[in-house]
């Protein structure tokens, strides 16, 4: 293997080369367990909504729930996608606001609903 000091200088992917092994299945696993646990606590937000009444903000709770979890797996399914790839770009900042605000929004509408 070639180093930076050889005369046909360092690898074509850097110094140090993408390990094609476990680390990209990891991640997509993980992005798919977290995509699990959101389907779960909105399918959890709508049977709260269904058991307690079906009241108007109940509704437009588990209504907005589904609406987050359909935003996420947007998310997460782009973010797979690009794992898969030889050398996946870094999630960026709107991707992990998004993300980030879809799991705050699912918390939030899950904490109404128990009120």
């Amino acid at each position: 293997m070639a180093g930076p000091d050889s005369p046909t200088g360092p690898p074509p992917e850097g110094p140090w080369p993408r390990d094609p092994g476990l680390q990209p299945e990891r991640t997509r696993l993980a992005w798919r367990r977290t995509t699990l646990a959101c389907a779960v606590a909105a399918s959890l937000a709508a049977r709260q909504a269904l058991h307690n009444g079906t009241g108007p903000v109940s509704l437009l709770c588990a209504a907005l729930a589904a609406l987050v979890w359909l935003g996420f797996l947007g998310v997460a399914g782009r973010r797979i996608r690009a794992v898969s790839a030889p050398r996946p770009p870094a999630l960026s900042p709107r991707a992990a606001a998004a993300a980030a605000g879809c799991t705050l929004a699912l918390a939030a509408f899950g904490a109404a609903l128990a009120w």
